[in-house]
């Protein structure tokens, strides 16, 4: 049995918002810019949700408690979420989106794929991710990163080369090479596990995952063993897709100190009930079954689910229904690396179902 032939090269950009919502922070209030800030509670609990630039310069990332951030930062200034406010810009943003391709499918508020093969109308892929940079830049007083290659891996590994405020083009003859020399820690599909594991494995780069036969990654990976061959040669042939109706919609967080306590926990869920909501909003879905999941410092995960006679209706019975999951198995001597929630239970039915990924 022969191999199908593969689809033809498209035209993918992937537009990453810089430093989004600290960027919006910076942006509506002129004493902040140039500025370290978080965007976060301060208090001992508390978790940064964003970073500005000025700020991992000291090392503060997303997901790292409030304490440490102002350990590393003496200078940093916490500021409050406004998720509306971002959610607001995000909708501007994906409207710019729209006028070039109908074909755009989100990652989160911050970021998407758009594919312009078929809707280049004289213009180059590159040309059009500088236009839709610089509309936005005029349109929210924001600047966006792109990458623009023929693929969605390879273009999402451009739009992180040349951040803040920059543009990469990996073309079909660069594709191959340009993976050889990354870690596989920076690809996107290989989390902070999958990476460690690999690590153990003697595979750090993607020269060292090309060097790996196919069999030998699907028996240690699994289906996902195909797909990693694929990317380390510069394959991928995921299509955007914007219609894709969802089965759930979920966010997680991987935090860089273990959460010890039911309090931690609780102020580190907010943020991922915000996210959640937010794209349930924007799809207009409706819900009936909440999913926490929480993984231990030794990797071991759970989860745990509640499904209502109802639709959940807000913001915060979806956090409270997390909470009230989270007090069932928390605290835990191991303490949590990572929480998740997760809305599904939806009013349609899908035979291709699909996760909306919302927090990296």
């Amino acid at each position: 049995m022969t191999d199908p032939v593969p689809p033809p090269l498209r035209k993918i950009i992937h537009i990453d918002m810089d430093a989004f919502f600290a960027s919006v922070e910076q942006r509506d209030f002129p004493e902040l810019r140039g500025k370290p800030v978080a965007v976060g509670g301060s208090a001992a609990r508390g978790v940064v949700a964003a970073a500005s630039y000025e700020a991992r310069v000291f090392g503060v990332r997303s997901a790292m408690p409030s304490v440490t951030a102002a350990r590393l930062c003496p200078g940093l200034i916490f500021v409050r979420h406004r998720f509306d406010v971002y959610k607001e810009v995000s909708r501007q943003i994906r409207a710019i989106f729209h006028d070039y391709t109908p074909l755009v499918e989100p990652l989160s508020l911050d970021e998407a794929y758009l594919d312009v093969t078929d809707h280049l109308e004289g213009r180059t892929a590159t040309q059009i991710a500088r236009d839709i940079r610089a509309r936005i830049r005029e349109v929210t007083g924001l600047t966006a990163s792109a990458g623009v290659s023929y693929n969605k891996f390879l273009a999402k590994l451009a739009s992180d080369q040349n951040k803040p405020d920059g543009l990469c083009v990996i073309t079909p003859d660069r594709g191959p090479d340009f993976v050889l020399s990354l870690p596989v820690g920076k690809f996107h599909g290989i989390g902070p596990a999958t990476a460690a594991k690999m690590q153990a494995m003697g595979i750090a780069t993607g020269a060292d995952l090309h060097a790996q036969d196919l069999d030998f990654l699907m028996r240690r990976f699994g289906k996902s063993g195909r797909y990693y061959w694929n990317i380390s040669r510069g394959i991928d042939y995921r299509r955007v897709s914007p219609d894709r109706i969802r089965k759930s919609v979920g966010a997680e967080n991987t935090y860089s100190a273990d959460l010890m306590t039911l309090d931690e926990a609780f102020e580190a869920l907010p943020p991922l009930a915000a996210k959640v909501w937010g794209a349930v909003a924007r799809h207009e879905l409706r819900g009936r079954t909440v999913t926490l999941k929480v993984k231990f410092s030794d990797f071991r995960q759970i989860t745990r689910a509640r499904s209502l006679g109802h639709a959940v209706g807000s913001e915060p019975e979806l956090l409270a229904i997390a909470r009230d999951l989270a007090t069932g198995v928390l605290p835990d001597p191991r303490g949590a690396r990572l929480l998740g929630i997760t809305l599904s239970g939806f009013d349609h039915d899908d035979p291709d179902p699909a996760q909306l990924s919302l927090f990296d």
